[in-house]
């Protein structure tokens, strides 16, 4: 007998159960987690490679079959590396360039960016696209008309080729710092003005400090963008004053010609160091230069 106004009660529909989802998510973890060990292992087994090679004899690089593992490792091969040529003077080459033109770069980038971002005038969205169509443009196809032009101004073998580019600012970075500053908001630019800054103050005091995390992902990029080339020393840099880079491929060679390769790759795990070094110390930032500058 039921009751008058009474309803029975339907079974309301049970929800899915976590567990198999859960599970699910977790499988997908694990193999996306496996799938990134096999890649960075393939990634870093050239640097093993280099590694092994830096600490064999050249006996055991020349025994067939392939010693893969040095039985004797020879750490002597690095201190040997930096005798067989004038190794610190090159690297200190290598230093000045990079750090002069990084910061150039770094500077000079930030100016334009900011420009692009906070100023506004004739032709500025033609500028921009001029600027987006370089940074697709490699820097290979540029250089030999560079280097004409600097043999017909005399700068070819000095190093204001390098001072050069970096007051001319680099196309990625201005974009970077672009995007960068035009994210921040109008009422600090207004705040300052209203007390009388100029626009070189405000950038000074401002956009720049607030930019440290782009300022620094810009400056390695300069200054690892200048250490690591080859072909610009190579062309415009004549022996004595040439850059690590292009003293370690044509230095480390035997009375008849050959390449010593135990000393090739000990002197190219030495030049690697002080980039990983300071990619070490400034890896957080470098990071977030990337992720606080969105496309907006």
């Amino acid at each position: 007998m039921t009751l008058i106004g009474h309803r029975p009660q339907t079974e309301s529909p049970t929800a899915p159960p976590e567990l198999p989802i859960r599970q699910s998510r977790e499988r997908k973890n694990g193999v996306a987690f496996v799938i990134l060990v096999v890649v960075c292992a393939m990634l870093f087994l050239p640097v093993l490679w280099l590694l092994l090679t830096a600490l064999k004899t050249p006996q055991q690089l020349a025994s067939d079959p392939i010693t893969w593992i040095p039985t004797q490792p020879q750490v002597q091969n690095f201190i040997d590396a930096t005798i067989v040529l004038p190794f610190w003077a090159y690297a200190a080459n290598s230093l000045f360039l990079s750090t002069v033109t990084g910061v150039l770069t770094t500077v000079s980038s930030a100016l334009v960016g900011y420009g692009f971002a906070r100023l506004n005038g004739k032709g500025k969205k033609v500028l921009f696209g001029i600027l987006i169509a370089m940074m697709m443009t490699p820097p290979i196809i540029t250089l030999i008309p560079t280097y004409l032009l600097f043999a017909k101004v005399g700068l070819v073998g000095t190093y204001w080729p390098w001072v050069l580019w970096g007051m001319a600012g680099a196309p990625y970075l201005i974009f970077l710092y672009r995007q960068f500053f035009a994210q921040l908001p109008r009422e600090l630019e207004e705040a300052a003005i209203l007390d009388g800054c100029g626009r070189l103050r405000i950038f000074v005091q401002i956009f720049l400090p607030l930019s440290k995390p782009v300022v620094i992902t810009a400056f390695v990029l300069s200054f690892n963008g200048v250490w690591g080339d080859f072909i610009a020393p190579q062309l415009l840099l004549n022996q004595d004053n040439t850059t690590l880079a292009v003293a370690i491929t044509t230095g480390y060679v035997n009375s008849q010609g050959f390449p010593i390769n135990n000393l090739l790759a000990a002197g190219a795990v030495l030049y690697v160091l002080p980039v990983l070094i300071m990619f070490f110390f400034v890896q957080r930032s470098y990071v977030n230069g990337f992720a606080t500058s969105g496309m907006k």
